[in-house]
């Protein structure tokens, strides 16, 4: 392999301890609330099987050649983003501009940390409340009520979105072995082994059939243009690409790493962890005579109301809220990660101080979309513009992230590595051959861009 570039982590041996350690890493960061809370009910939005198997299509297309092209930046950088990206515009010879890339990643994880905190912060209350038995016997008003009245208390939003945050930092504090390789092999099996539980308990609703007719038999006539292209936008979401924290992931990634087979079992794992959320949602949803596409309140109100009228709902509303919980941090340590990696290299700040400025930074801006749901629910900022009109802090921040920063962080990581990467370097870091490697390079150079600049077109209009 080729050494053309420092590979500081390499050099200093601050690698993942193996490829297992890396993909449990990258699942994890890639399987969040988007799997288990975004993608049932968008399915349930747009028609079951259909808008699947067009979502399949669309990880394959846009989500795995993306991940493939940050993972080998941050490994060929071996930095962090901003570091990486500068470094590879020298050694590549490409023009400094290309830079942006690093800095994109750098500030849109920062950014999305900032307000996914806060909803972490409700499943760490929820957590509580499922096994407090607060939803037995609780009716849909009484619920919609509870999660209504959480919202409108900037007090609790801010414990919960402080305990959160608090848990993240100490464990990315403690570095890539020690802290985030150590909670990621304790998190992630516990996350299959709850979501299996889960799946488990779904069977004996007597509507696992009509959950699995509903996800897995197609029915076009159900699927819209606005169909496709929400799948196309969450296979870009899903797998964490774009905000530079596959990038910062792949620095710590050994030389010996096969990062096309890595990255295909990535998504094949993130893909599996969503399918297998809908499996435990929607026969908990049919069993209870629920809407399949009831939006965001899929998760708080209405699961909520089904653990609540089922045996065992106390057990398994419990056990439910904890998987969620365990996505969210999974997800969050690696949202910080870019941040603390930064920090270290250009502030000369140890770990353990990175994480805790970096954590604390992210923190106070998230207190803006804690506010946005209660104290300034009536304050836009931007509302001078036509385009920003009626959008409040947290509306202007996922915005920004989800509908500017990460499509075209995306876009500029498949430019740059399709057509501004020297094909010596990509031979090196990818160890494609003949037609797998031309094919790679059409899908990266024209399919995946022109996918990915549909959804921001699309996401803008």
């Amino acid at each position: 392999m080729s050494q053309a570039t420092p590979k500081a982590h390499q050099q200093a041996g601050n690698l993942w301890s193996s490829r297992m350690a890396f993909i449990l890493a990258a699942v994890g960061s890639a399987v969040g609330l988007g799997n288990i809370w975004k993608f049932p009910y968008i399915t349930g939005e747009n028609g079951g099987g259909a808008f699947v198997l067009v979502y399949l299509a669309c990880i394959a297309i846009v989500g795995i050649p993306v991940l493939i092209a940050e993972v080998m930046i941050g490994r060929r950088g071996g930095q962090s983003p901003v570091a990486s990206m500068r470094e590879l515009t020298e050694t590549e010879g490409t023009r400094k501009g290309w830079r942006i890339i690093g800095w994109n990643g750098i500030i849109a994880s920062f950014l999305v940390l900032s307000f996914y905190s806060v909803i972490g912060g409700w499943a760490l209350a929820y957590v509580g409340k499922a096994a407090s038995g607060m939803f037995t016997g609780a009716d849909a008003d009484a619920i919609g009520g509870a999660f209504g009245g959480m919202l409108a208390s900037t007090g609790d939003l801010l414990l919960w979105h402080s305990v959160f945050m608090i848990i993240v930092v100490l464990i990315v504090g403690r570095g890539i072995r020690s802290g985030m390789e150590k909670a990621i092999n304790m998190l992630m099996p516990l996350l299959f082994v709850l979501l299996f539980i889960m799946v488990g308990y779904a069977t004996t609703t007597g509507k696992f059939g009509e959950a699995v007719n509903f996800m897995f038999s197609p029915d076009f006539s159900k699927l819209t243009t606005e169909g496709v292209l929400t799948a196309l936008g969450h296979a870009a979401f899903t797998l964490s690409i774009g905000i530079g924290v596959m990038m910062a992931y792949g620095s710590y990634l050994p030389q010996n790493v096969n990062i096309t087979r890595t990255a295909i079992t990535i998504a094949f794992m993130d893909t599996g962890v969503a399918l297998l959320a809908g499996l435990a949602i929607f026969p908990l949803v049919f069993a209870n005579g629920l809407e399949p596409g009831a939006g965001p309140g899929l998760i708080f109100v209405t699961l909520p109301l089904a653990f609540g009228q089922m045996t065992g709902g106390v057990i398994f509303g419990t056990l439910f809220f904890a998987l969620l919980l365990v996505a969210a941090i999974t997800s969050a340590i690696s949202m910080l990660e870019p941040v603390v990696e930064w920090l270290e290299e250009h502030k000369g700040i140890n770990r353990a101080k990175s994480a805790f400025f970096g954590g604390f930074a992210i923190w106070l801006v998230g207190v803006g979309t804690v506010l946005s749901f209660n104290v300034w629910a009536e304050v836009h900022p931007l509302a001078f513009i036509p385009f920003f009109e009626g959008k409040t802090v947290f509306d202007l921040l996922d915005f920004l992230v989800s509908n500017l920063m990460m499509p075209l962080g995306g876009l500029a990581i498949a430019l740059f590595a399709g057509w501004a990467m020297k094909r010596q370097g990509l031979d090196q870091e990818l160890g494609l051959q003949g037609g797998l490697y031309r094919a790679f390079m059409f899908v990266l150079r024209y399919l995946t861009p022109a996918g990915i600049a549909v959804v921001f077109i699309y996401n803008l209009l």
